[in-house]
């Protein structure tokens, strides 16, 4: 590449940069208020899973799955409830290699679910086939709900599914993965507030 063609690229101005991703961000986080009724209502199913010591499966992929991890480590520690995913890699790859990864939360689910259980499924797109059709067996299954989180375009597959969907109105996926992290660390902060009570 030449020094004229190599100029004709220009590169964003970091303090625009940042000043233009921070606005973006605080616009989805604001959106929260809007929503509180939605997050009540995911609170509430939480605290009688809790008191009634059932189980909550939570699915995702990717920096989505580390989310999970980590509302998985909170619930595990500081509730009744009981969380489990699915990312193991030993299970993971056990399950896509034997029914496809398309199929692998399902089959899980398939396996654990009991009445009374909770889902909390995430899919940034709403696209993804394993989360799809993971929501679409969870919904035949005895749960107390299905809650969903997404992003992207408001009408896709996987928000159609859940009892409860909250999606973020963005198509960037660290806005959308930061802003579901935010609404389910509300929800496991809130949660933890009432036990304590």
């Amino acid at each position: 590449m030449t020094a004229s063609q190599s100029s004709s690229f220009s590169q964003p101005n970091p303090t625009t940069f940042i000043e233009s991703y921070v606005s973006e961000y605080q616009a989805q986080i604001e959106t929260t208020r809007s929503i509180k009724e939605d997050l009540i209502t995911i609170h509430n199913h939480l605290f009688t899973a809790h008191k009634k010591k059932h189980n909550l499966y939570l699915i995702a992929n990717g920096g989505s799955a580390a989310i999970m991890s980590h509302v998985n480590v909170d619930l595990s520690k500081n509730t009744d409830i009981r969380p489990r995913v699915f990312h193991d890699p030993a299970m993971m790859t056990c399950f896509s290699n034997d029914y496809g990864y398309e199929n692998a939360y399902k089959e899980a689910l398939d396996r654990y679910i009991q009445s009374g259980d909770i889902v909390i499924a995430i899919s940034s797109s709403g696209t993804s086939k394993n989360i799809i059709h993971a929501c679409t067996h969870a919904k035949t299954m005895p749960l107390t709900a299905l809650i969903t989180l997404t992003g992207f375009n408001k009408h896709n597959p996987v928000s159609q599914l859940g009892d409860v969907n909250l999606w973020v109105d963005s198509h960037q996926y660290n806005h959308v993965e930061n802003t579901h992290q935010f609404w389910l660390l509300l929800i496991v902060d809130m949660l933890i507030k009432s036990i304590d009570s």
